[in-house]
C-alpha cells in the first residue's frame, strides 16, 4: 500500500507547458487479443512491444469502442462512445465517398494543442477524407500517412475497389515513396518529429496499417515463421515487421533520453480480421469467441499497455476493466492538462493504473457498443459479469454470415460465450436492453 500511495502521489496535479509528459499512443490495426507474447502466445516474435509490458501496466480486461475500424479510433480520439461522435460506421475510404468524424467534435490532439503539445498524426487516420475533416483540422500540427482503411505497403495504393487510389499524404499534399515499405515510413517520421520537438512536449498518434491485410511482412520473417500453418505463417511475419519497428522508435526515445518522459500507449483497435481478404484469419483471440465486426469478446476484448517508468509501476498487470473512450480522461489526468468541455464516455483509469487494489472506475456502471444505426444496428452492453448482445454474427469462422440476436452470458462462469441464458433471466435481458434503448445523455 505504501507503494500505491507513493505512485499516487507522484501524477501531476497540475503542470507547467514544460514539464509535461510526452504521449506516444501506438494503435495496431486488426491485431488479435492474444498476438502478442506478453498476452500468451508462444508462436510469434514481439520483444519490443513485450519490453514495453515490461515496463509498464498491461490490461487483461480492455474493450475497444468498436469491432471495426472507424468507430473505434473516434472513440479512442474523443473518449465518447462512437454513436456518440457520429462515427457510427466505417468513414471514407476514397475521396468522394461519405463518412466522417464531425469536425465540431474535440479530439485527444486538440486537447493536448490547447495544453501547449506538438501535434502529428501518422499512419492511418480513416476518420475523413475531405478538407473540413483532415487531421490538420482536427487539432494535429503535422499529418503522414493514408486517409482511407488501409493502404498495399510498398506502392501505398488502396485497392478494395476500382479505381485503385494512391493513398500517401504530408500535411494534405500528395506524397509519393514508391517501394519503400510503409512501416520504415512511420518510423522515420515520428523519429524526425521528435527530434524537432525535443523540447516540448508532443503527442503521436501513431495508427499503423499492421496487421491489418494485405499481409506483408518481410521476406525474412515470411523465412522465419514458414513453418506455421498458413495463414498464421503470413500473419506472424507482417506482427514480427511491426514490432520491429516500433523498436525502432522505442530506441530513438532512448537516444534522445525521453523514456522516462513519455506515456507510452499501445492498444489494438478491435479483434483480428477473418475477412476473405486477409485469407481467413491468421489471428488469434486465444479462448474468446468472435473477431474483427463481432461483438463477441475476441472481436473487443484488446491487449492494451501503458508505460511511464519512473511515474508508474513496471510489469504489472491489470484485471480491471477499461475501455478505448477512457484514454482522454486518463492521459489528461496524468499529463495534468484540462479535458474538453465536452460529455464523455471514459472513466479515468490513472488511479487503477497506480494501484493494482483500485476498482475500475466502471464498477457498478454499464458499457454500451453501437455500430449502425436503425433496428439493424449491431449493440451490446455489459454490465458487472452480464453481457446481452441483441444483434452481432460471430466471426470466428469468416465464411459464416449467420446473426445472432437476444444473447445473454454471464462472463464470469461463461468466458468463452458459449451458453445463451436469455431464456432462464428475462429480467437481466430487459434490463440490459433498456440501457441499450435509453437515450444518450
Amino acid at each position: 500500500m505504501v507503494m500505491s500511495v507513493l505512485f499516487l502521489a507522484l501524477l501531476p496535479q497540475t503542470t507547467s507547458a514544460a514539464d509535461r509528459a510526452n504521449v506516444l499512443f501506438i494503435l495496431a490495426d486488426d491485431q488479435g487479443s492474444a498476438d502478442l507474447g506478453c498476452y500468451g502466445a508462444k508462436d510469434l516474435e514481439t520483444p519490443h512491444t513485450d519490453a514495453l509490458a515490461a515496463r509498464g501496466v498491461r490490461f487483461t480486461q480492455f474493450y475497444s469502442a468498436a469491432p471495426v475500424c472507424s468507430p473505434s479510433r473516434a472513440g479512442i480520439l474523443t473518449g465518447r462512445y462512437p454513436v456518440r461522435a457520429g462515427v457510427p460506421g466505417n468513414c471514407a475510404s476514397q475521396p468522394g465517398e461519405k463518412g466522417a468524424l464531425p469536425p465540431e467534435e474535440v479530439t485527444l490532439a486538440e486537447m493536448f494543442h490547447a495544453a501547449g503539445y506538438a501535434t502529428a498524426q501518422i499512419g492511418k487516420w480513416h476518420l475523413g477524407y475531405t478538407p473540413e475533416t483532415h487531421p490538420l483540422r482536427q487539432g494535429f500540427d503535422h499529418s503522414f500517412g493514408h486517409m482511407g482503411g488501409c493502404i498495399d505497403n510498398r506502392s501505398h495504393f488502396f485497392y478494395w475497389s476500382g479505381p485503385n487510389i494512391h493513398d500517401l499524404w504530408r500535411n494534405g499534399e500528395e506524397v509519393f515513396h514508391d517501394g519503400e515499405f510503409f512501416p520504415d515510413l512511420m518510423a522515420s517520421e515520428a523519429s524526425r518529429f521528435i527530434e524537432a520537438n525535443r523540447a516540448k512536449p508532443f503527442f503521436i498518434y501513431y495508427a499503423l496499417n499492421s496487421p491489418h491485410y494485405p499481409y506483408q511482412g518481410d521476406a525474412k520473417w515470411l523465412e522465419h515463421f514458414k513453418a506455421l500453418p498458413y495463414p498464421r505463417n503470413l500473419y506472424a511475419a507482417f506482427v514480427a515487421a511491426q514490432d520491429e519497428r516500433l523498436g525502432v522508435l522505442f530506441a530513438k526515445l532512448d537516444e534522445l533520453g525521453l523514456q522516462e518522459k513519455t506515456i507510452v500507449v499501445f492498444q489494438s483497435d478491435n479483434g483480428h480480421s477473418t475477412e476473405e481478404r486477409a485469407h481467413f484469419g491468421g489471428g488469434s483471440a486465444g479462448s474468446n469467441r468472435g473477431a474483427k465486426f463481432s461483438l463477441f469478446e475476441g472481436g473487443i476484448r484488446l491487449p492494451a499497455i501503458l508505460s511511464w517508468p519512473g511515474r508508474l509501476p513496471v510489469g504489472e498487470s491489470r484485471d480491471q476493466i477499461g475501455h478505448a473512450c477512457d484514454w482522454m480522461p486518463t492521459l489528461a489526468e496524468l499529463c495534468g492538462v484540462p479535458l474538453p468541455d465536452k460529455t464523455l464516455d471514459g472513466l479515468s483509469l490513472a488511479k487503477v493504473l497506480a494501484d493494482g487494489a483500485a476498482p475500475s472506475p466502471h464498477d457498478g456502471k454499464s458499457l454500451h457498443w453501437q455500430v449502425g444505426e436503425g433496428p439493424k444496428a449491431d449493440w451490446a452492453v455489459r454490465e458487472g459479469e452480464w453481457k446481452l448482445i441483441g444483434r452481432s454474427r460471430d466471426t470466428t469462422d469468416g465464411h459464416s454470415k449467420a446473426i445472432l440476436e437476444n444473447f445473454l452470458v454471464n462472463l464470469a462462469d461463461d468466458p468463452g460465450e458459449t451458453t445463451n441464458r436469455a431464456a432462464a433471466h428475462p429480467e437481466i435481458v430487459a434490463r440490459l436492453r433498456k440501457i441499450h434503448e435509453s437515450p444518450l445523455e
